[in-house]
């Protein structure tokens, strides 16, 4: 029987070929799109999962408010890790993480450097927390002793190929040697820790063992024991706060606990599970950039509506094309065929129809992928070669053939044969509706995608063309000033003779993302809790101001022929709200050199900058201060165009002459602003992209329903154009019943879209608005997409000879 039902259902195939590529086509590009959404979704939801016990290792997280500033942050107190271990046997282990940004490394022996973007002080008990396995050295030890490292395995092939690393030693930043005692595996792309190719041993860093309860600058990890609430265990840190952080506070501020928490500051302690880090932490100081589960859901919902569509264009020519085996039926039954053997005739073409897309659509994934990847920024592989992977394909083949299939099966096969052979059936009334109420839904999911695209792009569009308060245009950033060592000041300068440079400024400051410090400033006078503010404290040179295009709201800029500017600062006009002072300039602020707060630094503020964003526009501008230091993580330089390749080319010569062996490594401010979007960037793109194929899809089944109106009103047009209707008039009968629907689901997909786009631009401290108009081009790109689709059918309809459709009459 079955072999039977797949040759009738091959028949019908092959006898409408129109029809069934629609069809076929249509679910192929559903379906390849679910199928890429759906291996991101999975590689987004798998981050740090592969690391044994990921389940029971936790985060300490930071909440804190002072200072008018508020700050959410990934990081921790140097002793907190320990002390917890040694009072709570709840902890079965610790581990920290010190962030060293990048860094210079060669060979002991060696003379020329290479660039190691994230190098990371960690605890020798990283191994015990993170179950990464070792190719060569002992857990125990590798991490132990001072200026020891443990470099990953695609490291030791960098720096010394086939031979063996262990025992050899490694110079970082053309300063300290630092003695390989072990080879990691490399740390998978699906964790947070990902780009970690280089553990240097905490004990190398002084700052581990300052013992400052008021410094937050680790990564600090638990491993609960088995069984441990981490909700419960969160409890415990009020104690550790009243305990280490408040003799902390009375010896610093002179205040207390209590006293902080009545003036509306807090700090708070919490745990984020290792498994939710990548997904739903975005904080101060995390290691790396997280994704987003918003997004997550965001592609999931996308993935299942346009899979729907798909299924519902099947539906759609399924249920319209009824007519056309209506006698079919009706026969089968006066011949005796039982209803449930034409649901299984109508289920069975349904499902090879299904497996045809499904095909089609592995094809259509496999070979997209790269593009997908490169768009998406990912690495997600084709799983070829998991038996997991097919059987969930073949399944999903088969429920979304029976699903799609279902109701045109029931509904054909419970025709009246009498009344059908009479052809004294109703049909159209009979699916109409539910045909009418799936091309709604169609162009609903549609206007949605349509809107949403359009948001997100003016949204990017904004950020780029705001007024920033700075210069990010033809900035040249030149990286790893330090290697200059003394000869940093020399190379500013020659460069600057340059014809294509205007300005330059030495800093690692920039308002893109760079080093960030927080520092806490009081009003001359007693140190007072409530008087404190939190803010942004940067080390730069004379030029900096002139150099990134700052504006002066108030005072002047640093100056070398004022030699008390060394202990003047600049702040922002947010800083100069929080502080209180209409009149800034000349009042005097202090605050402190080092975490352990014992040295004293006073400032005379000179000048007030106008706000600018060096914070993502995620966020509202901060305070911040300027001071001059010597910070050398970066040069930059202000060109004033001409050729940009040649000036590029004759700043790495002067490199090369003044910092020969060291690499030369650079960027332009434009890129790293763009950087920070990246993620709405790449949502924006992938919106637009899958925007467009619901539209494909959702155009191949109105192209097919117009044919099938177009050919079922065949004699009505041929009467029409005899009694004298127009090509217009003929195009307008057939696209209006179209244009209905389309009007119908814009009404339905706006105020839908509208709630969605808005709940994401409140992500925005500053976003645009949503205007009308948006969404009236949203409609009006709807309507304009389908009567295209339709109007070729209608007028190809239109001009037929109606000779042809009245000959037999």
């Amino acid at each position: 029987m079955l072999q039977n039902y797949i040759k009738i259902a091959w028949r019908n195939l092959r006898k409408h070929k129109f029809y069934s590529f629609l069809n076929i086509f249509g679910l192929a590009l559903g379906l390849a799109s679910c199928l890429l959404i759906t291996l991101y979704v999975l590689d987004e939801l798998s981050f740090d999962k592969s690391f044994e016990h990921a389940d029971r290792i936790h985060r300490v997280n930071a909440d804190i408010r002072f200072g008018g500033a508020d700050m959410a942050l990934a990081v921790a107190p140097d002793p907190l890790a320990f002390t917890l271990k040694k009072d709570y046997p709840q902890i079965e282990q610790v581990v920290r993480l010190r962030e060293n940004g990048s860094q210079l490394v060669r060979r002991s022996e060696g003379t020329e450097n290479l660039k190691e973007d994230q190098v990371c002080f960690a605890d020798s008990t990283f191994f015990k927390v993170f179950s990464l396995p070792l190719i060569m050295g002992d857990k125990e030890k590798a991490l132990k002793d001072p200026y020891t490292v443990v470099i990953s395995e695609s490291n030791a092939l960098k720096y010394f190929g086939k031979e063996n690393p262990m025992g050899k030693g490694l110079i970082i930043d053309n300063d300290q040697t630092y003695t390989v005692t072990g080879v990691m595996q490399d740390i998978p792309a699906q964790s947070h820790l990902r780009d970690m190719n280089m553990l240097l041993s905490m004990s190398s860093n002084p700052e581990s063992r300052l013992n400052g309860w008021g410094s937050h600058n680790f990564n600090t990890y638990l491993l609960l024991k088995e069984g441990v609430d981490p909700r419960q265990f969160e409890k415990n840190f009020e104690t550790v706060l009243q305990k280490h952080t408040a003799k902390w506070l009375v010896s610093f501020m002179g205040a207390s606990l209590d006293e902080i928490r009545k003036s509306g500051s807090y700090l708070r302690y919490s745990l984020i599970p290792l498994t939710e880090i990548h997904l739903h932490s975005d904080r101060t100081a995390e290691i790396n950039v997280n994704g987003n589960i918003q997004y997550v859901y965001i592609f999931a919902v996308v993935a299942l509506f346009l899979l729907t569509i798909a299924c519902v264009n099947f539906m759609n020519l399924a249920t319209a094309r009824s007519s056309n085996r209506a006698k079919e039926v009706g026969v089968r039954k006066a011949l005796g065929s039982e209803r449930s053997s034409l649901v299984n005739q109508f289920l069975t073409e349904s499902v090879m129809l299904s497996f045809f897309s499904l095909a089609l659509a592995v094809a259509l994934a496999y070979f997209a992928l790269p593009l997908f990847n490169n768009l998406a920024g990912k690495q997600v592989k084709f799983p070829i070669g998991e038996v997991g992977f097919w059987i969930t394909l073949l399944i999903t083949g088969g429920v979304v053939g029976v699903l799609a299939g279902s109701y045109p099966a029931f509904f054909l096969s419970a025709f009246n044969p009498l009344k059908v052979l009479k052809n004294s059936v109703e049909l159209q009334g009979k699916g109409g509706y539910l045909r009418n109420a799936l091309v709604v839904f169609q162009f609903v999911i549609s206007v949605m995608l349509i809107v949403g695209t359009g948001v997100i792009y003016r949204q990017l569009n904004f950020i780029q063309t705001k007024k920033l308060g700075f210069n990010k245009d033809q900035m040249l950033i030149v990286n790893d000033a330090y290697a200059l060592d003394k000869q940093v000041t020399a190379f500013k300068e020659q460069v600057m003779r340059l014809p294509n440079v205007e300005n330059a400024t030495v800093t690692s400051f920039l308002p893109t993302p760079s080093s960030r410090t927080d520092n806490t400033f009081f009003p001359a006078g007693q140190m007072q809790q409530d008087k404190g503010i939190s803010m942004q404290n940067w080390a730069v040179d004379y030029d900096f101001i002139n150099t990134m295009g700052l504006q002066m709201a108030n005072g002047r800029p640093f100056q070398e022929e004022f030699p008390s500017d060394s202990s003047g600062i600049i702040i922002n006009e947010a800083a100069a709200k929080v502080l209180g002072y209409a009149e800034p300039i000349g009042k005097k602020i202090f605050g402190y050199a080092d975490q352990k707060m014992k040295q004293r630094i006073d400032y005379t503020i000179i000048g007030v900058v106008k706000n600018f964003h060096f914070e993502s526009l995620k966020k509202n501008i901060g305070a911040l201060s300027l001071v001059l230091s010597r910070s050398n993580g970066t040069v930059v330089f202000k060109l004033n165009g001409g050729d940009v390749a040649q000036t590029v080319d004759q700043v790495e010569q002067l490199w090369k002459k003044m910092a020969p062996g060291q690499p030369f490594s650079y960027r332009f401010m434009d890129e790293d602003f763009n950087n920070v979007y990246r993620s709405e960037q790449r949502v924006g793109q992938i919106f637009i992209t899958f925007a467009t194929i619901s539209i494909i899809i959702g155009c191949l089944g109105l192209f097919g329903l117009s044919a099938y109106t177009a050919e079922r009103r065949t004699k009505e047009i041929g009467v029409r154009k005899v009694l004298g209707a127009s090509v217009a008039n003929i195009v307008a009968l057939l696209s209006k019943e179209f244009l209905r629907l389309i009007i119908i689901a814009i009404l339905i997909g706006i105020p839908i879209a509208w709630f969605g786009m808005n709940l994401w631009l409140n992500d925005f401290a500053y976003h645009v608005d949503l205007a009308w108009w948006m969404f009236l081009a949203a409609g009006a790109i709807a309507i304009t997409i389908a009567l295209l689709t339709v109007s070729f059918q209608s007028i190809k309809a239109a001009l037929m000879n109606p000779v042809r459709s009245l000959r037999s009459e």
